[in-house]
């Protein structure tokens, strides 16, 4: 007889992950506190609003975009960008920024949801150390990043923009090379795109990607602030 995976721990203020709807939609309604982002992204849930829907939608699609830590695809020309110096990166220098420029520049990925309380709330999540940003810069000035939200050796990241070819790319180039050398064992990103899937993104089931969110949210990792050197 087959054994099914056992479900995971119950969360504070939602239903299971695992008993979602059809299309993801896991629970209507809530707020945009810290307490209630955390619990959610613990039990790999995120708040997704629609613009044609007032309430705040939760969800938790199957199946589950992911960039293997191990597995990220750099191209030529890609590692020709890293190498040149052409870009500058940091890591928590500038938060601000970065969520701005999800939420308003051309060439920014999967950012229409960013509302004003959204922003509010990821800020507050910085704020509190559960929130992080990889900048891309040219020379003084901000040209790309990619923001998301820490859970124990979990990463969810959430958008990163563009404003100069490449720049999205080099945030999350970094971004990975920082998480494996940090420890972690978990980079979501929700959704697969063809932009993720040209650096190696692939899609698992949520019930795998859950089991892997529960080995990995309790590990003791932190992100820090100085970025790990790359090795390319």
């Amino acid at each position: 007889m087959a054994v099914s995976a056992p479900r995971s721990a119950r969360p504070k203020h939602f239903p299971q992950p695992e008993d979602a709807g059809p299309e993801g939609l896991v629970a209507i309604g809530g707020v945009l506190e810290v307490d209630w982002l955390l619990d959610a992204y613990r039990h790999g849930i995120f708040p997704w609003p629609d613009a044609a829907y007032e309430p705040l939608l939760w969800w938790s699609p199957d199946p589950r975009a992911v960039i293997e830590l191990a597995g990220l695809h750099i191209s030529r020309r890609l590692r020709r960008t890293l190498r040149s110096g052409r870009f500058g990166v940091t890591a928590n220098q500038d938060f601000a920024g970065v969520i701005d420029g999800c939420a308003t520049t051309p060439g920014r990925v999967g950012a229409t949801w960013l509302t004003d309380e959204m922003i509010d709330a990821y800020t507050a999540l910085h704020t509190q150390g559960h929130a992080h940003s990889v900048e891309v810069w040219r020379e003084d000035r901000l040209v790309g990043g990619v923001y998301g939200v820490a859970i124990g050796g979990a990463f969810a990241a959430e958008s990163m923009f563009h404003r100069e070819s490449d720049a999205s790319k080099v945030a999350v180039a970094h971004l990975v090379e920082h998480l494996r050398g940090r420890g972690y064992g978990v980079l979501d990103i929700q959704q697969w795109s063809s932009h993720t899937g040209r650096m190696g993104a692939r899609e698992i089931s949520r019930r795998e990607y859950l089991k892997r969110l529960g080995e990995h949210r309790d590990r003791p990792v932190t992100f820090g602030d100085a970025l790990v050197a790359p090795a390319w």
